[in-house]
């Protein structure tokens, strides 16, 4: 499906407290999961030694880190929606809150369900704050809850 085109920023005041939306699913694979731990220099045999994980993990497979799943929020919410008025710049401020319920397996599919929380003006910028679930396809619980500020500069 693609994204919700949103007019400008000021349209996103339509959607303060709702869903805009959920993105494709994305995989997630053991390949991607090597990349990180070596660009992380986070190389747990949970994530990286497959045939460890099989014997010894309770999940029976490798599964990714958290901040590698955490790290895809900022495409999966492309992916949810843009804007075709964009800001002249946004920033990446900050998250108020993260939590990692499930893993995600190597090789699964993950995508994200975006909440517009709430917007804010400030002198130089807008600031939303994001609700951002992923979901791991065929798991009961998601796999990372965020709430993440972007600050839109005109």
């Amino acid at each position: 499906m693609p994204p919700l085109v949103i007019e400008n920023l000021q349209a996103l005041n339509g959607y303060v407290g709702k869903e805009i939306g959920v993105s494709g699913w994305f995989r997630l694979s053991q390949d991607r999961i090597w990349q990180f731990a070596e660009t992380t220099e986070d190389r747990q045999w949970i994530h990286v030694d497959p045939d460890r994980a099989r014997k010894e993990s309770p999940y029976g497979v490798t599964i990714a880190h958290g901040f590698l799943t955490l790290s895809l929020i900022s495409h999966l919410m492309k992916e949810t929606f843009h804007v075709a008025a964009p800001a002249r710049m946004a920033i990446n401020y900050g998250l108020n809150r993260v939590r990692f319920p499930a893993p995600v397996r190597a090789n699964a599919n993950i995508r994200a369900r975006v909440v517009l929380l709430s917007l804010r003006e400030l002198d130089a910028a807008l600031e939303a704050t994001y609700s951002v679930t992923v979901e791991c396809e065929g798991a009961e619980k998601p796999s990372c809850v965020a709430e993440w500020l972007v600050r839109y500069y005109s």
